[in-house]
């Protein structure tokens, strides 16, 4: 499974997922924006909300994501010189919904 990909446990990764919301445990400085993409990046879904990060905190924050694909990769950035983040601890909730396209 290459890196960033989500799929749900003991799935083949060829049923279509809902993915949910995204809860991470992050530190850092500025603004970090969340984007879902499906293969290939075909679909995307940015997150309106981005996270207001702090160098310490005791939240772990989630942002909402209504997102259906296959298979997903989240990715995060910033868009600032010195905004910078670390992340300790990522989940990503997803359900599969369906076996197949719809015809």
């Amino acid at each position: 499974m290459p890196l960033g990909m989500a799929k749900t446990h003991g799935s083949s990764g060829e049923n279509i997922c809902h993915y949910g919301p995204v809860r991470m445990r992050v530190v850092g400085a500025g603004n970090l924006i969340l984007s879902m993409h499906s293969l290939q990046n075909v679909k995307s879904a940015t997150c309106p909300n981005a996270i207001v990060m702090t160098t310490t905190t005791d939240i772990e924050p989630h942002r909402l994501f209504n997102f259906m694909s296959q298979r997903a990769s989240l990715r995060l950035g910033t868009t600032e010189i010195d905004e910078y983040f670390r992340i300790n601890r990522i989940i990503i909730y997803a359900k599969e919904v369906f076996t197949a396209y719809p015809r």
